[in-house]
């Protein structure tokens, strides 16, 4: 027999009017992780060159770069055509409705922001965050999980589990925990053991856009697409459309990051011997 998901409640706690939903626990979750173990980094790896203050100034533009562009990211890529027809939804963030690659997208676009105001390098600031991220991911996929909400594909392994959400009574991957699986506890293992040494700059962030888009790309084909989209071309979903650029960019990242590297080592070897 398959497994029935839990149906949790997904107000986690209810104050009168106040009501406060696991989902925003998680999110709450994921950026205090991001700020221990970017303590954690300051404290025991000082080639990241970074301060507490800083680190504190950087969640904020992070948060403001998640929000902003993992809302206009699902605008832009999943429904696009409803929100033109709708616009002042755009702003309704509350009734659901983030992308990670938009919100990946936004949190570019703030590290650069933020690099530029403390005058630091933006790809040495990225090197620095990508090995804070994946718990992150890791807490936003359970939250996925308790509210029932992005079910797999139709399974009949026995560790299906049936979504009361869905309302269809069919066995489902629990893609959720799949990805909360790859994209969060593996993907951290990956990137924070490759961290704990020095790399090129650049090398650290490429290899988690890499491992990201390798993992997201198949977690996609475990969980059910977008019911107003389906699959795409060559039998792709959007998902995994958006992130094959994460896998090329990755790779030509961490390809540029060490020629730059040996580059460098060699002009210094061909500089003339100080007398």
């Amino acid at each position: 027999m398959p497994l029935v998901h839990p149906d949790f409640n997904p107000i986690a706690i209810q104050l009168g009017p106040l009501a406060v939903r696991w989902y925003g626990l998680m999110y709450l979750l994921g950026f205090a992780l991001l700020w221990f173990l970017g303590r954690y980094r300051i404290k025991h790896q000082p080639w990241v060159g970074f301060t507490a203050k800083e680190l504190e100034d950087l969640i904020f533009h992070g948060v403001l770069g998640v929000i902003i562009g993992g809302r206009l990211g699902y605008v832009l890529f999943y429904k696009l055509g409803y929100y033109l027809a709708n616009p002042l939804e755009i702003f309704a963030i509350w009734q659901g409705g983030m992308s990670f690659h938009g919100g990946f997208l936004g949190v570019l676009v703030a590290m650069w922001l933020f690099a530029r105001r403390y005058k630091k390098d933006w790809l040495a600031t990225m090197d620095f965050l990508a090995p804070l991220v994946p718990p992150g991911l890791a807490a936003g996929r359970m939250g996925n999980f308790i509210n029932g909400e992005l079910p797999g594909r139709a399974t009949d392994a026995s560790w299906g589990m049936i979504f009361p959400q869905v309302g269809d009574n069919i066995a489902r991957h629990p893609s959720q925990l799949y990805q909360f699986a790859m994209e969060g506890l593996l993907l951290f293992v990956i990137v924070w053991i490759y961290s704990l040494k020095p790399r090129p700059r650049g090398a650290v962030a490429g290899a988690f856009l890499l491992g990201y888009g390798v993992f997201r790309f198949i977690a996609e084909y475990f969980r059910e697409p977008d019911n107003f989209l389906g699959l795409l071309a060559l039998g792709f979903s959007m998902g995994q459309w958006l992130s094959l650029p994460m896998i090329i960019g990755g790779i030509a990242l961490i390809v540029w990051a060490y020629r730059q590297q040996s580059g460098t080592r060699d002009f210094e070897q061909m500089k003339p011997a100080r007398r």
